[in-house]
């Protein structure tokens, strides 16, 4: 039976308990934003099950990267049509539905189980956030191969207008400062003048910077 929820903590915990497939957030709830939600979610969530959607007025270049680099998978302006609004959720839930069919990849003792959601090293959870989780699963779904930044837009993002080159390189950071505490930092390439690639470190390729 569903049920009204306005208490802020409590909304957390109800959506821990039982994820939704998607969630649309907007900017500003009462009591909370939209940074303390996803926040809170991605602090207590070990999977990056869950996409979020941000709806928010405040159209602004800097509102748009701020929550697309919180983790939000996707971010619509208001005012808006419903049509458009079900079409990108559509998109979104069409893509996880797909990646959940996928066999687990293995790189060394790094493991990214795309049907459980979860990537482990050594059986251990490794928490990463829905945007970091999927830069990650490309990379390992396409190790060896560079890719150049608009191409990771493309095949990461969707090639979504609003978001430019540059998340790409926080994102990239973000999941290599993650990946360093388990040791897997260097498998993420830097490609001087052209992208990354994901690939076992050799001694013919130094660690990216």
């Amino acid at each position: 039976m569903a049920r009204a929820i306005t208490d802020a903590g409590a909304a957390v915990q109800a959506l821990v308990e039982r994820p939704p497939d998607l969630l649309i957030i907007d900017w500003n709830i009462p009591g909370f934003t939209a940074y303390d939600l996803i926040q809170s979610l991605r602090k207590r969530c070990a999977s990056p099950v869950v996409r979020l959607v941000i709806l928010s007025s405040l159209a602004g270049e800097d509102h748009i990267v701020m929550g697309l680099n919180l983790g939000a998978d996707d971010y619509i302006t208001k005012p808006c049509s419903v049509r458009e609004v079900v079409a990108r959720v559509s998109v979104l839930l069409r893509s996880h539905a797909s990646r959940r069919k996928r066999a687990a990849l293995a790189v060394d003792e790094l493991v990214l189980d795309a049907d459980a959601n979860r990537v482990t090293v050594q059986g251990k959870p490794v928490n990463l956030r829905s945007v970091e989780y999927r830069l990650l699963e490309f990379f390992m779904s396409h190790s060896g191969k560079t890719f150049n930044r608009m191409q990771l837009l493309n095949q990461v993002w969707g090639g979504d207008g609003d978001v430019d080159e540059r998340t790409v390189d926080v994102n990239v950071q973000r999941l290599r400062k993650i990946l360093s505490a388990q040791g897997y930092e260097s498998y993420i390439q830097t490609v001087r003048g052209f992208g990354y690639r994901f690939s076992q470190p050799t001694l013919n390729c130094p660690d990216s910077p």
